[in-house]
């Protein structure tokens, strides 16, 4: 397995957190069959439970006039690349776990709260859901191999 990139930044909608952006995290403890540790929507779409965004979304909406604050994408996993190279079915390691990319994530009107043009900008890059294959822990730095 080759090094692809590394996380910048952890977010999680803890269950005393609402809408967007989502909170940033020291770490996430990612539990198989269940999600995120503390996230309110763990134990629900088990092929949703972990999303991860590149920083090229955040750069395309700076670059259209737009600037966001990181986790504004609903993401639980803030990438240094863009995600969207790999195909639905890929497996992604962190350290040691195991996260496999199950759907393209749909651009929802949420992102409207930040500005009326996000959705169509980053209708192609919004971000990618996940299932967790192998339980692990992820924090800033850690390199993604696949």
């Amino acid at each position: 397995m080759n090094n692809i990139g590394k996380v910048l930044k952890t977010f999680s909608a803890t269950k005393d957190s609402s809408g967007l952006p989502r909170p940033m995290v020291d770490k996430l403890n990612l539990i198989v069959d269940f999600g995120i540790e503390n996230d309110k929507f763990a134990g629900k779409k088990l092929d949703q439970t972990v999303m991860i965004v590149g920083i090229q979304s955040y750069e395309i909406a700076k670059q259209n006039g737009i600037d966001l604050e990181f986790g504004s994408l609903g993401e639980n996993i803030l990438l240094d690349f863009d995600p969207h190279i790999f195909e639905v079915g890929k497996q992604l390691s962190i350290e040691d776990s195991v996260i496999e990319i199950t759907q393209v994530c749909t651009v929802c009107n949420h992102l409207n709260i930040f500005d009326k043009k996000l959705p169509a900008l980053l209708k192609s890059h919004r971000g990618l859901y996940c299932k967790i294959i192998k339980n692990g822990i992820i924090k800033e730095n850690m390199i993604l191999k696949g």
